[in-house]
């Protein structure tokens, strides 16, 4: 009697739990077409001088969706954001640069846009590549050079490495660049799939649900909420 009595009650929780999900996903969607439709006018007017660059995060499976890439980087470049990185941790998104670019028309590679050559489309979007290869290999590479430089090769007994340093080498062996402001993450686990944890000392990481299942009105709801929050950095 009392097994039929627990099996009673985790059946009434499983119903409970799936009426409450779906409804939250019933919310979501109405949610991002109001958005999206432009009905709440407080969207409209993001403030993205906080979203300097804006890093998007994708699983394995949803790096070799090309199509719903270009998609995502085209609401990207029409709601204004200029500089994004994309990674994946197998590196598929960095290898298949090329074709994205080709679905581009408003896209270069963030390198290209810091030569200062002048944009005729104002809306431009730089993109940046990387993948699992700039974590824990660019370190080990990096530390080998300054192992060389500062201690096989250096002068000093006892050298002194700082940070500027590091990162010098990191961009010496192609790992380096900005800080995400923001990293948006595109995948069934809530992680950040293997991210360069350097460039991610005061970022903030947003899962957004599935790829093939992204909304526009969701990701300039994630925007919009970036940009409003006061942000305090400690020393």
């Amino acid at each position: 009697m009392g097994n039929i009595v627990l099996l009673l009650l985790w059946n009434f929780l499983h119903f409970v739990f799936s009426i409450w999900y779906l409804a939250l996903g019933v919310v979501y969607v109405l949610e991002s077409y109001v958005i999206s439709s432009g009905l709440l006018k407080r969207y409209e007017d993001l403030n993205l001088e906080k979203l300097q660059y804006l890093a998007i995060v994708v699983d394995n499976e949803a790096a070799h969706q090309i199509s719903r890439i270009a998609e995502l980087l085209q609401w990207l470049a029409a709601i204004g954001v200029k500089n994004v990185c994309l990674y994946d941790n197998e590196g598929v998104l960095k290898r298949s640069k090329e074709e994205v670019l080709a679905r581009l028309s408003v896209a270069q590679m963030l390198e290209e846009a810091t030569k200062h050559v002048p944009l005729v489309e104002p809306r431009h979007l730089n993109l940046d590549f990387a993948s699992y290869s700039d974590g824990k290999e660019a370190v080990a590479r990096a530390a080998n050079s300054l192992f060389v430089k500062h201690y096989l090769l250096g002068d000093q007994k006892e050298p002194i490495l700082t940070e500027s340093d590091v990162a010098e080498e990191l961009k010496a062996v192609g790992s380096g660049g900005p800080d995400p402001d923001l990293v948006l993450v595109y995948g069934a686990a809530r992680c950040h799939e293997g991210f360069p944890a350097w460039r991610m000392r005061y970022t903030e990481i947003v899962h957004m649900g599935p790829l093939k299942t992204m909304k526009y009105g969701s990701l300039v709801k994630a925007i919009w909420k970036f940009t409003t929050v006061r942000q305090n950095y400690g020393k």
